[in-house]
């Protein structure tokens, strides 16, 4: 088996810039509102021209020029990602091409805000066995598919793409990977329409299934209640004890939410890092945009490790501790 590690990181947000009190307009919230609620401050909205594979595409370059590798020399291209272009065929296709990366092969995950950690998993168990490198990107684009009226989601979330070139021999080690779906609680966070469920038929549209919906108490609940034990396992799991981690990179869900998680999870030591200030909930690609801005900071030293969380939708969440 051979040992998988990052190579390199990267990541991509459009140019535009949405205050808190243009999002919120249509909801009838204003900037003290969102601020106080999320710690969210502005995000970025994809432009009318673009979509999920254009954004992913960008931080592919961006993470291969981290890593100092050409397109041609993956052999794997997973995106993670709950807003695909298209119902089919997987975005990642539309990545390989965009990068011309001829000989990888290429499919999605969607674990809707876990999915990165979910596509680190694939990857890393493929890598373990035949060697070669691979590109992870997490990438969403949820101004698509928000209600401008529902408070409740229209101000968290943002559109943006992360990714990390993985591969062996060298780099960050990733020293363990655990993945968890508690499918019962599937209805939490949804689009109702759109696949064979239902259709996204004009009754659909008039009733407005095609959005994005969340209970918000329920799932912040969910996380509040079930991520201290599910770290606590996943740290057992892989030999190290909560001393042991020195940084804390959390899918960016709502900076309010996070603050009260970090404190349940006695994470003494670890720096938590966070990006919705600036970016707010970017979905799948929360995670690789907040590594990737730490890592190009400086914050991580040989030796590191790093604890990555991400938790959403199915409700799902995963984790993985790498060694920088």
């Amino acid at each position: 088996m051979t040992e998988v590690g990052i190579l390199g990181t990267g990541a991509y947000v459009p140019d535009r810039v949405v205050s808190n009190d243009e999002v919120g307009a249509a909801a009838a919230v204003d900037d003290a509102w969102v601020v106080r609620k999320t710690a969210i401050r502005e995000r970025r909205w994809a432009a009318p021209e673009q979509a999920t594979s254009d954004l992913a595409a960008a931080a592919g370059r961006a993470a291969l020029e981290s890593a100092g590798i050409t397109a041609d020399q993956l052999s794997v291209i997973v995106v993670a990602t709950s807003t695909p272009d298209r119902p089919q065929p997987p975005t990642a296709a539309y990545v390989q091409h965009l990068l011309g990366a001829s000989g990888a092969a290429a499919f999605d995950v969607n674990a809707v805000c876990s999915g990165e950690v979910f596509a680190l998993a694939s990857v890393e168990g493929i890598l373990a066995r035949s060697g070669g490198c691979a590109l992870v990107i997490g990438a969403d684009l949820y101004s698509r598919i928000l209600n401008p009226a529902d408070r409740r989601t229209v101000v968290l979330f943002g559109d943006g793409a992360g990714a990390m070139v993985l591969g062996s021999g060298r780099g960050s080690r990733v020293r363990h990977i655990s993945a968890h779906t508690f499918g019962e609680l599937s209805g939490l966070i949804e689009v109702p329409a759109g696949g064979s469920r239902m259709p996204c038929d004009p009754a659909a549209l008039e009733a407005g299934r095609q959005y994005f919906t969340m209970d918000g108490r329920a799932v912040r609940a969910f996380v509040e209640d079930q991520l201290p034990g599910l770290v606590k396992q996943f740290l057992h799991e892989a030999g190290v004890v909560p001393d042991d981690i020195r940084h804390f990179v959390p899918h960016q869900a709502n900076g309010v939410m996070l603050d009260t998680v970090f404190e349940q999870l006695a994470l003494s030591r670890a720096t938590m890092h966070l990006s919705l200030t600036r970016y707010g909930n970017t979905g799948a690609a929360s995670i690789p945009i907040t590594l990737d801005e730490a890592a190009r900071a400086g914050a991580f030293r040989r030796g590191d490790l790093i604890l990555l969380a991400g938790f959403g939708g199915g409700m799902s969440a995963g984790f993985a501790l790498v060694e920088w």
